[in-house]
Formats: structure tokens, C-alpha cells, sequence
């Protein structure tokens, strides 16, 4: 995926905490759309906790996990997805490969899907016509970005305050733009789709203290700042030198994440534009 660099980097604590994610809570909109014959590429699949799911899913409606395939530009996250499949018995499959230039041929798949990835690209309407690209006809291509500028907690602490602005100006400085949620229409329009093949709409990952059913992405804010904590540090670490987080702002953005988990109206909404095109 050249022209960006993907601000996250592949940690083990942004592994751990893409590796929660699920089918139903991440891509909830794009279930409805499967069926046994469905053929998917899941394009930045991590450390494919996603894929497996979907996998499983084909699998369940008579079809073959093999039909579902994860690609990543690296090959650091496809370990851990490639050990999670093994573990649960889903043959999916996984592979590197560039968003830009998927080593597929045209028309290879019913359902092309991008979770969180438009967000870090240079150029993702070149990725979107890319994603069509391998989409066959009368298959979809669905994509799901959060946005951070959308963003909201309660209570709004300076070092949470300075993390959103921290990371939304190191993404920009990747290449990437992290308020993507909000652009999907205008990109898929940008990549030549008509108004009629497109569908958008919105969805959010909510942490508070008052869930009682909160595992992951369903709502502890615990879970949430021992994440970013970890990811926060694990990036000014791998930055060293570079225009990453200073050292002043690391202390300030944990302390803020650690109040504002300890506070028990604690609250966290992290809105998300999802768009379906039709082929």
C-alpha cells in the first residue's frame, strides 16, 4: 500500500486488540449480504479474527471456509491470523497483497471488504476502484471506517483530549485521514460509482461502565484504555526519533486514559461510516 504508512503499526497490543473483533460487531452490515456460493476478500485483514468469522459463517451455510480469503501488505498479522484459523478448525486462507493491486484476477468475488483500512490510505479512491475491480457482478463491496473527529467520551480528560489530537495528526502526517467515516460517499462517488449502486450508513462501538454484557469492542472502558495505554507507548517506542509522540505527551495521554476508565459514568462513543456499493 504504497504512499501511507499505517499509523497503528502491528504490535502485539494492536493485535490483541484488532483480535477481538468479531463479524457481528464489526461488519454487521455486510451479513446479510452472504450465502453459501459467497467467494470473499477480506483486504486488511489483521490478524484475521474477522476473516475466521466469516469463514465460519460461509462454512455454516453449506458452503467452504476456503472460499473466504484475508490479505495484508505484511506478512506480521497473517501469523496470528493463519494460527487463529488452525485453532478454530476454519480453513480460511490468507495472504499478502497491496489494496492498490490485489493479485487476483477481475470479477474474483462475490464480496469485497475493507474493515478500518480506507482511513490509513493515500489514495483510497484508487483503492476502491481496485476493490471493484475483483468485485464480480452482482457482488458488493463494503467498507467501514471509524471517525475520530466524531469521537466523543465523557469525562472529556485533557490527556484523552490530546490523544484524539495526537493521533489524528500523525495519521494525517502518514498520509492517511483519520476522520474517514465521513468520506466514504464522496470517495466511492469520486471512484465513478452512481448514487444508485451506493448505500451508507452508520454504526458505533460504545463503552460505559453501566454494560454489563462489555467483552471487547461491546463496551468495557477498562479494556478500552489498557489498550490504547499499551498502544500508546508501544508507538512512541517505535518512533523514537521520528515526528511520533513526545515523551511529555505519552505521560499525559495514559494518565488521561487511566481517569477516565477509573470514573464510573465513564463513557465512549466511536462512530463509524460503513458503505455498501452494489456491482
Amino acid at each position: 500500500m504504497t504512499g501511507s504508512r499505517y499509523t497503528h503499526g502491528h504490535g502485539e497490543a494492536v493485535l490483541d486488540n484488532h483480535a477481538t473483533r468479531t463479524a457481528e460487531d464489526s461488519v454487521g452490515f455486510v451479513l446479510p449480504h452472504l450465502h453459501r456460493d459467497s467467494r470473499v476478500l477480506d483486504v486488511g485483514c489483521g490478524p484475521g479474527s474477522i476473516t475466521v468469522d466469516l469463514a465460519a459463517r460461509v462454512a455454516g451455510l453449506g458452503g467452504a471456509a476456503s472460499q473466504v480469503t484475508g490479505v495484508e501488505n505484511t506478512e506480521a498479522p497473517l501469523d496470528a491470523a493463519r494460527q487463529l484459523a488452525a485453532r478454530r478448525g476454519v480453513e480460511a486462507g490468507f495472504q499478502t497483497g497491496d489494496a492498490y493491486a490485489l493479485p487476483f484476477a477481475d470479477s474474483s468475488f462475490d464480496i469485497v471488504l475493507a474493515h478500518q483500512v480506507l482511513q490509513h490510505l493515500a489514495d483510497p479512491v484508487a483503492a476502491l476502484r481496485e476493490f471493484a475491480r475483483v468485485c464480480a457482478p452482482g457482488g458488493v463491496v463494503a467498507v467501514r471506517d471509524a471517525d475520530y473527529a466524531g469521537m466523543h467520551f465523557h469525562p472529556e480528560t485533557e490527556g484523552m483530549l490530546r490523544w484524539r489530537d495526537n493521533y489524528r495528526a500523525r495519521a494525517r502526517g502518514n498520509g492517511g485521514e483519520p476522520d474517514a467515516g465521513r468520506h466514504l460517499v464522496r470517495w466511492a462517488l469520486d471512484a465513478g460509482f452512481l448514487p444508485g449502486q451506493i448505500s451508507a450508513g452508520t454504526s458505533t462501538w460504545f463503552y460505559s461502565a453501566g454494560r454489563a454484557d462489555g467483552t471487547g469492542h461491546a463496551g468495557r472502558p477498562g479494556w478500552l484504555a489498557d489498550s490504547w495505554i499499551k498502544r500508546t507507548r508501544d508507538a512512541a517506542a517505535c518512533e523514537a526519533g521520528e515526528t511520533g509522540i513526545a515523551e511529555a505527551d505519552v505521560a499525559a495521554i495514559c494518565r488521561g486514559w487511566q481517569q477516565w476508565a477509573a470514573d464510573l459514568s465513564a463513557v465512549f462513543v466511536m462512530p463509524h461510516g460503513e458503505l455498501l456499493v452494489r456491482m
